[in-house]
């Protein structure tokens, strides 16, 4: 009884893998996927987006500042207390630009067009006046300042985000 149930599984095994032939490759059936898109690096826009701590606090007008974090894609900066203000940058490989353009959107900021030293962009300001999302496409890539004000500061967040891409921009290797 085994020897037969051993001819049936070498059978159903013979059968199975003869579906699995190695033909000359000219048939194809089912849906074929496009080639993965390769996109080229764009320029380095350096860490912390070429920028320093006490510009940030210079240009950013909120005094005492620390920074809060740093890695590969980002920096984050804070000055004292709750609620307090924060400027933050984030570079984004080979990620599409209207991805951010979206989440702005959603969270109930009307993107506007705009060009920093020849390179498009959008910034975004909030209701409330008090953050800006500002973001430089660079060919594939994008870069993006975001400045909060907070409750303590007063003026604009996107002239403070414009003249930090710009630092960024002139300083790209």
């Amino acid at each position: 009884m085994r020897i037969k149930w051993a001819a049936v599984a070498v059978a159903a095994m013979a059968l199975a893998l003869s579906g699995c032939g190695s033909g000359d490759g000219s048939e194809q059936t089912g849906p074929t996927r496009p080639a993965p898109k390769v996109v080229a690096l764009g320029p380095f826009v350096g860490e912390c987006g070429n920028v320093t701590d006490t510009e940030i606090r210079d240009i950013g007008g909120i005094g005492q500042v620390t920074r809060v974090f740093r890695n590969a894609v980002g920096c984050n900066w804070q000055a004292g207390g709750f609620g307090s203000a924060s400027i933050t940058f984030a570079s984004y490989r080979g990620s599409p630009i209207e991805r951010e353009r979206a989440w702005v959107t959603v969270n109930g900021r009307a993107p506007e067009q705009i060009e920093v030293a020849g390179k498009p962009g959008f910034a975004a300001l909030d209701p409330g006046g008090s953050i800006c999302d500002l973001a430089i496409q660079l060919g594939d890539d994008f870069f993006e300042w975001s400045t909060n004000l907070g409750p303590f500061v007063t003026g604009n967040p996107c002239d403070r985000s414009r003249a930090l891409a710009e630092l960024t921009l002139q300083r790209i290797r």
